[in-house]
């Protein structure tokens, strides 16, 4: 049985769709990416979601390149947070960062206040 959807972006997203494709091929290639290239294709990724309507043909956009949807939720966390990002994914992500902080200043001889306890 097969489950996949086929998921229909209107017309007015293509640029969007093909420069997230884009991304996505640059994110998993094995050959080495020029840093200019990759600069260029995320420059008018941005572009062009910072244009495109925020509608369900954007958010299938989304949904089917994490990288873009990334890309997406970095540009409006001023206005919206991790708005993409479940909360789950969002809190293991915060305590690993002070975990490693916390690490990095005991390595280092540092002192974190992320790690200090009240008597």
């Amino acid at each position: 049985m097969n489950t996949s959807q086929a998921v229909r972006i209107p017309e007015h997203l293509a640029v969007v769709l093909a420069l997230a494709r884009l991304l996505h091929r640059l994110e998993r290639s094995t050959e080495p990416v020029s840093p200019d290239q990759y600069r260029v294709v995320v420059d008018r990724l941005v572009q062009a979601l910072r244009e495109a309507p925020v509608d369900d043909g954007l958010r299938a956009v989304l949904q089917l390149f994490p990288d873009t949807a990334q890309l997406y939720e970095n540009l409006n966390y001023q206005h919206a947070g991790l708005c993409r990002s479940s909360l789950e994914a969002s809190l293991a992500a915060e305590l690993l960062a002070r975990e490693a902080i916390g690490n990095a200043a005991r390595v280092t001889g540092g002192s974190s206040h992320l790690h200090r306890r009240n008597p």
